[in-house]
């Protein structure tokens, strides 16, 4: 289907009434005219995926709220300006690396590291299943406004239990590396 008959009222309506399939159809429909409106402002980008992606979610989640569902392509070029709008404040920047920027690179071969093997999950199991589960969502993409939306806190206290949990972290491997070390020299000197 061309044209407005791809997002007709009718298929509309019925998403909003609850039709998974309708719904399937009508964000399967927006992703070709979203791909070309990304493409056309910003070029082909590693970012269009994402751009996309977060559109056809902000349709979805906005779908009940259509008050005319003559309205779904506008609706749609609206969530992408957004989109696009947080791509220039730098949402879609580099997420924060959760490494320890003084440690080894994470393609480091066992020869670079001085064939220490660092135990990420001993680290990570440091850290109370909060702490935890902020950091995997920040892995996972999440900005830190959206994570105090998802665990019921503030901005500024995610900030600071991410620090705190880099810290705890820090200080976990550095004693399973020291344990290790200590261990190698044992082993190497008896």
């Amino acid at each position: 289907m061309a044209g407005s008959d791809a997002f007709g009222s009718a298929l509309v309506s019925q998403a909003q009434a609850g039709d998974e399939r309708a719904r399937a159809t009508l964000l399967e429909r927006l992703e070709p005219v979203l791909r070309a409106f990304f493409i056309k402002r910003i070029g082909v980008r590693p970012d269009v995926d994402d751009l996309i992606q977060n559109t056809l979610v902000r349709v979805h989640n906005g779908l009940v709220d259509l008050k005319d569902p003559e309205r779904l392509k506008a609706f749609a070029m609206k969530a992408a300006l957004f989109e696009l709008q947080d791509l220039y404040r730098g949402r879609y920047s580099a997420k924060e690396r959760l490494y320890d920027p003084f440690g080894p690179p994470e393609s480091a071969s066992p020869e670079e590291t001085g064939g220490v093997r660092v135990d990420v999950e001993r680290a990570l199991s440091a850290l109370s299943p909060r702490a935890r589960r902020i950091i995997e969502l920040r892995e996972y993409g999440y900005r830190y406004e959206e994570i105090a939306q998802m665990i019921g806190s503030t901005e500024a206290a995610i900030k600071m239990q991410v620090k705190r949990a880099f810290a705890k972290m820090r200080n976990a491997l550095v004693s399973l590396v020291a344990g290790g070390l200590t261990a190698l020299l044992l082993l190497g000197g008896g």
